[in-house]
């Protein structure tokens, strides 16, 4: 993927509205593709990258590992890495993951109290 052209005005007014709020730079990373979803899982228990693509089916193994980084350099989730035969890794959510997980969860109830909200 091509990187964001940081002249433009889009890029600008994004990032003005970043430094403005933290709520913006949330909401960036909420808006990305699958992220919600993957937060969910982990919740949920499902803690292996295998299992997560195996209930998002549709999602690709690179995006998916894209998404678990931001996540964790965004500090929602910890990667665990055990030194086994064949290498087994666990993710879980943070203190802070956990939190937002529950503020998600009623907005998706809010969410269904709006007509024409998908």
């Amino acid at each position: 993927m091509a990187g964001r052209k940081v002249t433009s005005t889009n890029y600008r007014n994004q990032a003005f509205l970043e430094n403005k709020c933290s709520l913006n730079e949330l909401m960036v990373l909420l808006s990305r593709r699958w992220i919600t979803e993957i937060l969910f899982c982990i919740e949920e228990g499902n803690n292996r990258f295998s299992g997560i693509r195996e209930e998002l089916a549709p999602i690709t193994d690179h995006i998916l590992a894209d998404r678990l980084k931001l996540l964790e350099k965004n500090r929602l989730i910890n990667r665990q890495h055990f030194p086994e035969v064949p290498p087994k890794v666990v993710y879980t959510l943070t203190e802070k993951g956990e939190e937002l997980c529950g503020l998600l969860e009623k907005l998706c109830d809010f969410s269904q109290t709006i007509p024409n909200v998908c």
